[in-house]
């Protein structure tokens, strides 16, 4: 088979990239609409509600040691060995889980699910981010998170077309279906190379400019071609000779600031889960039923248009993200979440305490459901998995993008976790903790988080070195690692 090049070589890594995204998206959704369905149910001898958020929570806890794992190990293995490892785990988990009897094996098999989710989850942004091109690399993973978002709406209408069933396939054949995403992206990791940013770090240089070459050399000369060479071998040069790249090195306060810009990457994963929104992916089924007030069948009806509409609205940031760029999507919709969250508390009590205008209220509830999913994934999904990529040290990428994903499982986790308790004792209140913490976002959000619109990945250490003083920490780092890097360069260049 002859190599992958230009557009098409880009095109496979964003097909593999939105693959591993949808699965986030089909797993996320799986089992809001299997939960209350009476296959489920009659296979798990009927579980309380403690007992469906531990089946359902228990996943990201797999998705949590998943992500810690690759932080351990995933920089030494690569970025494709390490999604491959991913895929094959969770190839086991959907077997396991599809075959389950007994409450302990569909817990233990949603764990490993989980653990395989957690891997890949947390190295395919970073794949993604170290192939696109700095002018469009948001729309790229803009166009990965309209399939994450698809994912969702797909599983909800499977999860729907099976819920009359009584029967056990009801509820084993939409977990099994995620097999016909998970083997052809053991395909594409066969024929897509490893990233050249990687092979860089890793003493590959002439690898990286091969890479390159057949990823750039349809649009770019080879001049402008060995001049990223050079740059990436520079910035990779640099950040050792300040030691970045170590556990330790996640939390020093150095040059680049590399503790600034991983708790940056922490914090964005840390504030989408706590505003809310897997509270509604993952049991939009319960809200519309125990908070709003619909019948079973409407309510599964509600959820599959809600993701329905979730997909849709995902197309919008395609536009805005590279050309309007991240810190104004996330501060003005984080904004309007808040504000949805507050007004639905309101409309929740009136539902809860049957006022007078308790049927119109719920109506409107129904509504701030759709534009509270809009708003977040215009400002926050289009921007949580592209921004701490690009923030991150290339030394630090893999171990901080991995921790920062472990930030996001666990938060989700606890989110998933609490929900339906907290929906059953404190109702309407339940949504003005979501509206209060969305609101803490938005300052913190302006005065800590910069804009990374439209930098070269390598740019992003110029921005938190500051204008002053970039070129000092770039292009005059210790003499040994100027001259290995030159060396490098120079033997790339002789190997054409």
């Amino acid at each position: 088979m002859p190599e992958l090049r230009g557009n098409a070589l880009l095109g496979t890594v964003t097909v593999l990239t939105s693959m591993g995204f949808l699965l986030i998206g089909f797993d996320n959704g799986l089992m809001g609409g299997l939960v209350n369905g009476p296959a489920f149910n009659n296979t798990f001898d009927n579980p309380d509600s403690t007992m469906v958020s531990l089946i359902v929570a228990i996943y990201e806890v797999g998705c949590f040691i998943g992500s810690v794992i690759t932080a351990f190990v995933g920089e030494s293995f690569g970025r494709r060995r390490t999604i491959e490892g991913g895929v094959v785990v969770m190839i086991i988990g959907a077997l396991l889980q599809a075959t389950a009897y007994s409450r302990a094996h569909i817990i233990v098999a949603r764990i490993v699910t989980g653990i395989g989710m957690g891997v890949i989850n947390s190295t395919v942004p970073v794949l993604q981010a170290e192939f696109a091109p700095k002018a469009t690399r948001g729309l790229f993973v803009c166009m990965q998170l309209s399939t994450l978002n698809f994912g969702i709406c797909m599983v909800y209408w499977i999860d729907y077309a099976f819920s009359p069933i009584t029967d056990s396939y009801a509820w084993r054949v939409p977990v099994i279906l995620q097999c016909i995403f998970l083997i052809p992206m053991l395909v594409i990791l066969k024929i897509i190379p490893e990233t050249p940013r990687w092979l860089v770090a890793h003493d590959q240089p002439e690898m990286a400019l091969e890479v390159l070459k057949r990823l750039k050399g349809n649009s770019m000369d080879e001049d402008s071609i060995q001049q990223m060479h050079e740059d990436i071998v520079r910035t990779v040069a640099m950040e050792a000779s300040i030691g970045a790249g170590s556990w330790k090195d996640l939390l020093k306060n150095d040059r680049i600031q590399s503790q600034r810009r991983f708790l940056i990457a922490c914090g964005i994963q840390i504030f989408q889960q706590l505003g809310g929104i897997n509270a509604i992916i993952y049991y939009s089924n319960t809200l519309f039923e125990s908070s709003i007030g619909f019948d079973k069948h409407m309510s599964a009806l509600m959820s599959g248009f809600l993701q329905t509409w979730f997909f849709v609205a995902s197309f919008i940031p395609w536009y805005l993200i590279d050309r309007i760029g991240r810190r104004p999507l996330l501060l003005s919709m984080i904004s309007v979440m808040a504000a949805v969250m507050a007004v639905q508390a309101a409309l929740i009590y009136q539902v809860q305490f049957n006022t007078s205008i308790a049927h119109a209220s719920g109506i409107a509830a129904a509504a701030m459901l759709f534009i509270f999913q809009g708003a977040f994934t215009i400002g926050f999904q289009a921007t949580v998995w592209v921004y701490p990529s690009e923030i991150l040290p290339l030394r630090l990428r893999q171990r901080g993008s991995s921790v920062s994903t472990a930030a996001n499982w666990i938060c989700n986790y606890l989110v998933v976790q609490i929900t339906p308790p907290a929906i059953t004792n404190i109702g309407w209140r339940t949504y003005i903790i979501f509206a209060v913490l969305n609101a803490v976002w938005v300052p913190i959000i302006y005065m800590f988080f910069p804009e990374t619109k439209g930098l070269e990945l390598e740019d992003v250490d110029r921005l938190f070195v500051g204008n002053d003083s970039a070129s000092d920490v770039l292009y005059q780092a210790p003499k040994s690692h100027a001259v290995q890097s030159e060396s490098r360069a120079a033997s790339a260049s002789q190997s054409v």
